[in-house]
């Protein structure tokens, strides 16, 4: 658990990412969720790309969600998280985000092992991060730029937190059939991806595939 002694650095916070380890408590989990819907909160100038327009109409979705007082009631927080989970999915590309996650074992899956990898990693990120939803306070992002590559582009933002301090968000998003998809969130440096990479490496390099899907699905069990 870490805790909390003045400012603890976010870096610190991403490296313990609930999966194989102890969690944060919520901090990070929440922070996530909130670096990836809060972006419209603050207005940006209208000549902001498409990438940005993009996660703009996702977030404003979620903030519809999140802000109807019909949808705060105890008896409908399973259709609340069912609807966070639709809009999350329409910019979410899961299979990029897994690929990436898996690394250089990618390779070694068959298509149907891929599949289902997809589908397991994905329910583990949306249970343990959409539903910290109901923590979300307010904070508040100004947008900084973006930059597009051919298919990829990234996002840049950052979260004003309580403390009047900056925290930097960068979002990573490749083109998929037109639409902008996220495969990637950094909070101060340090990816989401990547530090999923790493916890799933250590687990392959001294154990199987196999066990990695085992214990992936009882995270999910847990959730």
């Amino acid at each position: 658990m870490v805790k909390n002694h003045g400012r603890i650095s976010f870096k610190t916070l991403i490296k313990h990412l609930p999966f194989v380890g102890e969690t944060t408590g919520g901090w990070f989990p929440l922070l996530w969720f909130v670096s990836f819907f809060v972006i419209a909160v603050v207005p940006y100038p209208a000549l902001a790309g498409n990438p940005t327009e993009q996660l703009k109409k996702t977030t404003d979705k979620i903030l519809a969600i999140v802000s109807d007082s019909r949808l705060k009631e105890e008896s409908k927080a399973e259709e609340r998280r069912r609807l966070i989970r639709k809009a999350v999915d329409e910019r979410f590309d899961w299979e990029e985000l897994s690929r990436r996650a898996l690394g250089r074992h990618w390779a070694r899956r068959t298509n149907e092992e891929r599949r289902n990898f997809v589908a397991l990693f994905g329910e583990l990120l949306e249970r343990t991060y959409l539903e910290r939803v109901e923590g979300y306070s307010g904070e508040r992002v100004s947008y900084l730029g973006e930059k597009v590559d051919g298919e990829y582009a990234t996002v840049d933002a950052g979260i004003l937190t309580a403390r009047k301090t900056e925290i930097p968000i960068l979002y990573r998003m490749k083109q998929n059939g037109g639409s902008w998809m996220v495969y990637d969130i950094s909070i101060e440096g340090v990816s989401l991806v990547g530090n999923y990479r790493n916890q799933f490496q250590s687990i392959l390099a001294k154990s199987s595939y196999d066990e990695l899907v085992r214990m992936l699905k009882k995270k999910v069990e847990e959730k």
